[in-house]
């Protein structure tokens, strides 16, 4: 913005006055004479403009400053400041001085910028949020040797205006030389990506997957300045056409005491695509190979769900058993069947299909991309179950079968030494004993009925195994669960998967992210939700010509019912509710009626539970209850789980005189 010359004359003055107030060009001489005397040898006599520049960056005195010089002024009633911060342009700013932080000096950071992102064109009409308006956001999710990262969420825009720095530590995979620094040959054999991914939230809490995007940082280690620029173009996980560009810059701390040549990279890059490549390729030759013997058994085998390869969001094949890893919750669950608890509350939602059709689309996400956007397909659910119930020392697989009206579907199997064949529903938490059907015993035998949902099943796999089913028929309840018995389960090779799926096997591969703690405040977002509710109820009632008197009382008895619910959904035992049921009877006098309804989701959107509520024709003859002395009570308790997952309860209940 240009200012007339009595504005920029009147800036002046006041930039000239705050300098002075902060003793800056004292500071300067103070920093002019150490870095003199420690950072200047003997032969150099002269200290250059970017040497200074650099010593004032590093002592952060050029951050302090551009602190203070915020100067507004009112000039067209319009905000004008030192530091601008447009919201949709692109701007290329100094990288910001790294202060006092708690960093290992004996390690090695990557520290990655994301200095604003440009050409998102199918926000290009976007219109710029109002103050306090809520708007659609984007954030970004970072994912590098077992270190997680989100950024800031910024309005979506062309230009989303992303700045945001991560400090990612280089470390080894072992202890050994765990004091010794890393040099650039030694950080060159890392062949860890920084693995990126993009999630749109609109103005409803929807979340989206924009882009999955895998960044090669070290071409920062041929940087003679220790930093590099990239622009990196993301693809949509649906079309495969450019999304948007981000603007990223990387940059060494501590500083290389020597680079690398651009020559060492490429042919580093050149060996670890070859030795890739050549993996893949052997791999595929016995998959086509082992194919072909399994259909030689029987021709039927052919229709069968065996699933061997799957894409994931970026539309790249892996062996399916590389979607799984024995993965360890740490404190953050403490059972297996609370972590079948946890997936089920992660939200489902089938792979986007551009057009129409019933024909479902091949997507497997990676686990980040799944973690971040919070939800997904029943693949999803149910390799993160495999991999928590793995973590936990479970004989877990994942099974490729059919449930009823021949829809594909995947579930958890897990294979007790007593011989017990357990299924896991994943988007539910359900467990399921199998027992199987004998068709040769005499009709007099009693058969047992199968409850679980599933009809038939092609294969079963995990981290290290892979079986495809080669009995007679492929239905579920008359299926033998003996793996080791080969004329049942064909097995592929062991080492075989081992050599494309073991972590590090190919540069391929996705990293797998370790869970987060839960940001959500149950407590907090319980009051919100149950407050919203209120007002919702009263409008609704209003509309119908009918007052609202809420008993609070009432509303606090309902607590112990919904976290019976929740217990008996995470243990699968029924906690009682004798308690409960005497404070109801307590509360409600002779002669009056109690009705109460009880819900559960997966969400907190106050607005779009009360209108799935209202579809149940029970629910909506409480809330528009009619008569004498009637008065209403709504609980909400919300269940945190890692990840922000979060269970939601909900039970409405009313209470009025019975009138004959």
């Amino acid at each position: 913005m240009a200012l007339p010359p009595d504005k920029a004359s009147e800036m002046k003055q006041i930039i000239r006055q705050q300098l002075a107030k902060m003793d800056v060009h004292g500071r300067i001489r103070e920093v002019l004479a150490e870095t003199i005397r420690d950072e200047i040898a003997p032969e150099h006599q002269q200290l250059s403009t970017d040497d200074l520049m650099k010593a004032l960056r590093r002592r952060g005195i050029i951050d302090d400053v551009m602190k203070e010089l915020k100067v507004v002024t009112d000039m067209n009633n319009q905000e004008v400041t030192l530091d601008p911060k447009p919201s949709t342009h692109f701007v290329d700013r100094q990288p910001p001085v790294l202060k006092k932080t708690n960093i290992d000096p004996t390690r090695r950071y990557l520290y990655l910028q994301v200095l604003g992102g440009k050409a998102f064109l199918e926000h290009l009409q976007e219109p710029e949020p109002l103050p306090g308006q809520t708007c659609s956001t984007f954030t970004l999710y970072l994912l590098f040797r077992n270190q997680r990262f989100r950024s800031k969420p910024v309005p979506c825009a062309c230009e989303p205006d992303f700045h945001d720095g991560f400090l990612l530590e280089v470390h080894k995979d072992s202890l050994g030389d765990g004091s010794k620094m890393m040099d650039a040959t030694t950080m060159l054999s890392i062949c860890d990506p920084v693995h990126m991914v993009l999630i749109k939230t609109d103005m409803f809490g929807e979340t989206s997957l924009v882009a999955s995007y895998f960044l090669e940082w070290r071409s920062v280690l041929v940087a003679e300045n220790r930093i590099t620029n990239i622009a990196v173009e993301l693809l949509g996980v649906e079309s495969k056409v450019s999304v948007g560009v981000l603007n990223i810059r990387l940059e060494m701390y501590p500083q290389l005491n020597k680079i690398l040549s651009q020559e060492i990279i490429n042919t580093q890059f050149a060996l670890e695509r070859q030795k890739t490549a050549e993996k893949e390729r052997l791999f595929l030759v016995y998959a086509k190979q082992w194919w072909r013997e399994y259909l030689q058994i029987r021709s039927s085998h052919n229709t069968r769900l065996v699933k061997i390869f799957a894409q994931d969001e970026n539309g790249i094949n892996h062996p399916v058993c590389s979607y799984i890893r024995p993965l360890r919750a740490g404190r953050l669950l403490d059972t297996p069947r609370q972590a079948a608890r946890f997936v089920s509350v992660l939200g489902y939602e089938r792979a986007p299909v551009i057009g129409g059709g019933s024909g479902k689309q091949e997507q497997w996400c990676t686990l980040l991309a799944f973690l971040c956007r919070s939800k997904g397909d029943c693949e999803d659910h149910a390799n993160l179950l495999c991999s928590l119930l793995l973590g936990y020392g479970l004989e877990a697989f994942v099974c490729v079968g059919t449930k009823a009206k021949a829809v594909p579907h995947t579930w958890v199997m897990t294979c007790g030494t007593d011989g017990i064949i357990t299924f896991w529903e994943s988007l539910t938490g359900h467990r399921y004993i199998h027992s199987p059907i004998h068709p040769d015993d005499p009709p007099l035998v009693e058969q047992p009925k199968p409850t679980y949902p599933y009809r038939t099943i092609g294969c079963i796999f995990n981290n290290q195994a892979f079986l495809a089913n080669c009995q007679p028929s492929d239905a579920v309840e008359v299926c033998a669960f003996d793996l080791r018995d080969e004329s049942k389960w064909k097995p592929m090779s062991e080492e075989a998967i081992k050599s494309v799926c073991s972590p590090g096997a190919t540069t391929s591969l996705p990293p797998f992210p370790p869970l987060c703690a839960s940001t959500i405040d149950a407590a907090v977002a319980s009051n919100e939700i149950e407050l919203q509710l209120r007002i919702l109820v009263s409008e609704y009632r209003k509309d119908l010509g009918l007052t609202t008197v809420w008993d609070d009382q009432l509303s606090y008895l309902l607590s112990p019912a919904l976290a019976a619910y929740e217990l008996e959904r995470t243990t699968s035992i029924s906690a009682g509710n004798e308690e409960f049921q005497d404070a109801i009877r307590r509360a409600v006098p002779d002669g009056h009626t109690f009705k109460g309804f009880p819900i559960h989701f997966v969400y907190r959107n106050a607005r779009r539970a009360f209108a799935t509520c209202l579809r149940s024709p029970f629910c909506e003859e409480i809330i528009c209850c009619r008569g004498d002395q009637v008065r209403l009570a709504v609980r909400v308790r919300v269940f945190a789980y890692p990840e922000s997952a979060c269970a939601v309860w909900i039970m409405f209940a009313c209470k009025y005189r019975s009138v004959l």
